[in-house]
C-alpha cells in the first residue's frame, strides 16, 4: 500500500471514530424530558376535535451546551394520567360520545330534576333519558350536574349570598358516579363571591377523575346586587383564573381530561368571551340555557353560540319549555350540540 493510500485510510478511520463518539453522547430525541410534551402538543386543534388547541415547541436536534457551561435544566414531561374516565375512557368526547345530564341539587327537586330521588334511582332515570340521543358509533355518556354552591336572596354568614351543600351529599354523588359510570359536574352559583374562591372549596372533589366543574354567571352578582334581582355576569379574566387553577390541579394529580362548562343564555353574561383561553387537560363547553318554544330556544342558541371556541351544550326544561324539543330536534341543531342537560 502506498504512503498516500495509508494516509487517506487513517483519515477515514479517525472520522469514523469521531462520528461513533458523537452518536454515543447525543441522546435519542424520544428520551429527552421534553419529548412527552412535544408528542402531547404536536396536534394543534380546536375544541371541535375533542382537544384544547395548544402550540408546541420544536427542539433543535443535536444542540448541546458549550463544554464549559452546565446543561440547562429541562422541565419534566407532564405525567401520564394515572386514572381514567367512566368506562376506561381517556377523553370526554372520545368515540363520538354525546353527553346527557340531569341538573339540580341534592335532596330537593326545587332547583332541578336531579335531586328528586336518590342518586341510584336518578342514574337509571338519566340512562332512560339518554337512550333517544344515542346514534350508531355515537354512544351516550350520562352526567350528574350537581349545584354545590347555591345562590341565596339573603347574605348569610359570610355575606356572599350563597351557601354550600354538605360535603357528605357531594360524596354520595361521587360514589354514585363511580358505581354507574357517570360523570359528575359540580355547578357553582357564587352570589357576591367569585368563582375561583368557591371552586377551591371543592378541590377535594375535583381531584376525582370523574368530577368536572361548571360556572353559572347568571348568579355572579358582584358587590352590590342580590341573586334574583338581575342577571349576573362574569369577565373572561375571572374565567381564565379558574380554568388555569383547574388545569394545574388536573396536571398535578395526573388526571384525565376534565369537563369545564360555562352556562350562558345572554351575550352580556360573559364579558369579552373571545378572550377565554383554551387549557390543556380541560374540555370546554358553552352550555346555552334559554327556555321557551323551540323557536325562542334556537334564537337564543344562535345569538350566543361560539362553536369555533367551545363544544356546544343545550338545556331542555321539563316545566318551562313549551313543546319541549325531542332528541331528534336537538341532534339537528347546527352548530352541532354535544351535551344536553335536563332541568
Amino acid at each position: 500500500m502506498q504512503k498516500t493510500e495509508r494516509t487517506a485510510l487513517v483519515a477515514v478511520l479517525v472520522a469514523l471514530v469521531a462520528l461513533i463518539g458523537t452518536a454515543a453522547v447525543v441522546p435519542d430525541a424520544t428520551a429527552l424530558p421534553a419529548w412527552g410534551a412535544m408528542r402531547e402538543n404536536g396536534t394543534n386543534v380546536s375544541s371541535a376535535s375533542g382537544l384544547s388547541g395548544v402550540g408546541h415547541t420544536t427542539l433543535e436536534d443535536g444542540a448541546s451546551p458549550p463544554p464549559s457551561a452546565p446543561a440547562a435544566p429541562t422541565a419534566p414531561a407532564p405525567a401520564a394520567p394515572a386514572a381514567t374516565l367512566p368506562g376506561g375512557a381517556t377523553s370526554i368526547f372520545g368515540g363520538g360520545k354525546f353527553l346527557v345530564a340531569y341538573y339540580g341539587t341534592a335532596q330537593t327537586g326545587a332547583l332541578g330534576v336531579l335531586g328528586e330521588t336518590s342518586p341510584a334511582q336518578m342514574a337509571r332515570r338519566v340512562e332512560r333519558a339518554a337512550e333517544p340521543f344515542a346514534r350508531r358509533r355515537q354512544p351516550t355518556q350520562i352526567v350528574f350536574e350537581l349545584i354545590v354552591s347555591i345562590a341565596d336572596r339573603y347574605a348569610g354568614k359570610g355575606g356572599d349570598f350563597s351557601h354550600d351543600i354538605p360535603r357528605a351529599e357531594v360524596q354520595k354523588y361521587i360514589d354514585a358516579a363511580h358505581r354507574h359510570d357517570a360523570l359528575l359536574l359540580l355547578d357553582i352559583q357564587p352570589g357576591r363571591s367569585d368563582f375561583l374562591t368557591l371552586a377551591k372549596r371543592w378541590a377535594w372533589a375535583l381531584e376525582d377523575p370523574y368530577v368536572g366543574l361548571a360556572l353559572d354567571p347568571e348568579w355572579r352578582m358582584g358587590k352590590h346586587a342580590a341573586p334574583g334581582t338581575r342577571i349576573g355576569s362574569v369577565d373572561a379574566s375571572e374565567v381564565n383564573r379558574v380554568s388555569a387553577w383547574l388545569r394545574d390541579l388536573t396536571a398535578r394529580h395526573a388526571l384525565p381530561q376534565k369537563l369545564f362548562v360555562l352556562h350562558q343564555f345572554r351575550t352580556d353574561m360573559i364579558d369579552r368571551i373571545g378572550r377565554i383561553k383554551p387549557r390543556r387537560g380541560l374540555v370546554m363547553v358553552q352550555h346555552v340555557d334559554g327556555f321557551g318554544t323551540p323557536g325562542q330556544k334556537l334564537d337564543t342558541f344562535h345569538a350566543v353560540a361560539r362553536p369555533g371556541q367551545f363544544f356546544m351544550g343545550f338545556k331542555l326544561f321539563y316545566d318551562e319549555d313549551v313543546h319541549r324539543m325531542s332528541a331528534a330536534d336537538v341532534r339537528r341543531i347546527n352548530p352541532r350540540v354535544r351535551f344536553v342537560s335536563f332541568q
